[in-house]
């Protein structure tokens, strides 16, 4: 047995979603001078780097991309970072993952974040599926996806090309 994947997004409609939340998020922080890119282990964080990136082309603030480990599997766990709390404390900060699902990753991220004082915080996803069982939602977003529960969402991240499937 097969199973079918239909592209929802492709490497060029992908470019211009982070292109766009990347210019989002330049116009939410233009009174500041630097903003940090928190990314989740994983797609997240590859997610977070294409937008580093971008936001570094279009945008004279000072940004720091911050590797976030989050253990999926079990949330509960404490949640570390590749920065040291003083690099990100009283600073912008956005939380960055590929794909908004049930919202575990993202609340824990946030939570993570949360005893911390910051000066703003916001989240960013790639795709956004809506079936939350948390009250915690996407400030800045690629696409807003109608899935069933069954259906699963895989983002391929190569060097050449990204790819948002639906299988």
């Amino acid at each position: 047995m097969t199973t079918e994947r239909n592209i929802i997004l492709n490497t060029v409609q992908i470019n211009q979603k982070i292109k766009r939340i990347a210019y989002q998020i330049y116009e939410s922080n233009s009174d500041e001078k630097e903003v940090i890119i928190a990314g989740i282990c994983g797609n997240g964080y590859l997610f977070a780097e294409k937008v580093v990136e971008t936001l570094k082309e279009i945008s004279t603030l000072k940004v720091t991309i911050c590797l976030v480990n989050i253990n999926k599997k079990k949330p509960l766990e404490p949640v570390t970072t590749s920065l040291q709390v003083g690099d990100y404390k009283n600073k912008s900060l956005v939380l960055v993952d590929d794909v908004l699902n049930s919202g575990t990753t993202l609340i824990y991220g946030v939570k993570h974040f949360l005893e911390v004082p910051l000066k703003r915080f916001k989240t960013a996803v790639l795709v956004n599926r809506n079936h939350k069982k948390y009250p915690v939602k996407a400030d800045f977003k690629g696409v807003s996806l109608s899935t069933s529960i069954k259906e699963h969402v895989h983002i391929d991240f190569t060097d050449k090309e990204v790819n948002v499937y639906l299988v």
